[in-house]
């Protein structure tokens, strides 16, 4: 197998809303492609280009040869970098994976929709209220593929295909989600492969085929769409423990099991190139490729089964913390954008970004307008990635769960937890989050914990308070 704008009125778009709320009825790392019919039509309607986003599961920041990694080696990923823009203060919307699927695809917080992991056991799901970048882009015409990891729930009215999506081959849930490493569930839990809303294979620990299988689907994906504008979020288990990868790229790695599964990853990243270049669709397709937040560095002792050890899991290079922390580690990721004629190549950019920017940013190009009902949190970075401007976030909100732990508001960032008290880092000067600089700046610290609060208040969520 190896080989090298005007939308629908929104009424429409309310209306079918209003349908799914009756009972009954529902990837940096990240790479994004965003596409028209043909290359040649680029500049003629670069307001549909095809969209393909791949979401890594757990990747870290230093998990990538573009971002520090000193052994493994990403020639694609490097390419791709080369070819657009790497972001080096991009946030995922929350450090698990959940929350951070719901915040990418609606372009909202979260904590606002869905602050809480779902699992086996889940009887809900994202809201269906919501609207997913799937549904915005169905409505202007594009077909929609999800291909890998949900985790959004995992009943059938809330699979993707009840969220805008044409289609759905994967997971429901977490590569984890079944005995022995997660003791809550019984043998009755099996961890099934889905094509659209039904349950096709057990998958169980035999997961080594996971990801080729991934992008077999997606190369099909590609070119049974290649006539109409397109959007493929493609979303790999892996590097989620328990990590694994096929025969054909084991041992292939000095950094060991992790670097055989990044580096299959980035072997696939190549073929999806190749494969629209031979189709003539790369200079008509925007590339996200990012992932859902850090590296689970502080797994819990169930996890430590089946030949599953510490060190599988990724690194998050020269910042603090790691997954499930509102550390650096926990959720600034590898970003990666490219889009040919559109994005100029080799820019390396430090402004703060997020992963709830995509969506206005894909609003914009489609020319889709969010409902004024619709909160939207995130900003269109488009002007940034023409290279006409700079990012408008100039703040992020870090939560946990239902909790506001943290903000970032240009250079500074106070975190105010139970645990720690109130700590005041200068990400510019101290991005490993090593100096707290509270008590030396008092009124900096209350300025931004009142931000905190304010934003804790209109989400109704909760706030550490001293």
């Amino acid at each position: 197998m190896l080989k090298n704008t005007q939308t629908k009125p929104l009424t429409e778009l309310e209306k079918m809303k209003n349908i799914k709320k009756i009972p009954g009825i529902v990837i940096v790392i990240f790479l994004s492609f965003l596409s028209c019919k043909r290359a040649k039509k680029v500049k003629k309607n670069a307001s549909k280009p095809n969209i393909i986003l791949i979401y890594l599961d757990d990747c870290g920041y230093g998990d990538l040869e573009c971002y520090g990694h000193p052994v493994i080696n990403t020639p694609n990923i490097n390419k791709l970098s080369k070819s657009g823009i790497r972001f080096t203060s991009f946030y995922a919307p929350a450090s698990v994976c959940s929350p951070s699927r719901a915040g990418i695809l609606t372009g909202r917080y979260p904590i606002r929709n869905s602050p809480l992991n779902y699992g086996p056991s889940s009887k809900d799901g994202l809201p269906l209220s919501e609207i997913t970048i799937a549904e915005m882009l169905k409505n202007v015409g594009y077909k929609t593929g999800a291909i890998g990891k949900w985790h959004l729930g995992h009943l059938p009215k809330y699979l993707p295909t009840a969220h805008g999506f044409d289609s759905f081959y994967g997971l429901p849930y977490s590569n984890d989600m079944i005995l022995p490493w997660c003791p809550w569930l019984t043998n009755d839990d099996k961890l099934m492969l889905y094509r659209d809303t039904t349950s096709v294979v057990e998958v169980g620990k035999k997961q080594e085929d996971l990801t080729l299988n991934y992008h077999q689907e997606a190369i099909s994906f590609i070119e049974k769409n290649k006539e109409n504008p397109f959007f493929l979020y493609l979303a790999h288990s892996m590097p989620h423990l328990p990590i694994s990868t096929s025969k054909e790229f084991q041992n292939i790695s000095e950094a060991g099991k992790y670097g055989d599964v990044i580096e299959t990853i980035d072997w696939t990243v190549g073929e999806i190139v190749q494969t629209l270049e031979e189709n003539k669709l790369l200079e008509d397709t925007m590339i996200i490729f990012t992932s859902d937040n850090g590296p689970w560095q502080n797994p819990p002792e169930r996890m430590l089964q089946e030949g599953t050890k510490l060190w599988h899991a990724g690194s998050s290079g020269l910042l603090r913390g790691s997954k499930a922390t509102t550390y650096e580690g926990g959720f600034r990721v590898p970003c990666i954008i490219s889009w040919p004629n559109q994005i100029p190549a080799n820019q390396k950019n430090n402004d703060i970004v997020s992963g709830i920017d995509i969506f206005p940013t894909i609003a914009e190009i489609s020319g889709f307008k969010t409902p004024d009902t619709v909160k939207i949190d995130g900003m269109s970075i488009l002007p940034l990635l023409q290279g006409k401007g700079n990012s408008p976030r100039k703040t992020f909100m870090y939560s946990k769960d239902k909790t506001v732990q943290a903000i970032r508001k240009g250079a500074w960032k106070l975190r105010h937890t139970e645990e720690q008290g109130m700590e005041l880092f200068n990400l510019n000067a101290d991005p490993s989050e090593m100096y707290n600089r509270a008590q030396e700046l008092p009124e900096l610290s209350n300025e931004l914990l009142l931000e905190m609060q304010e934003f804790a208040k209109q989400t109704n969520s909760n706030i550490y308070e001293h």
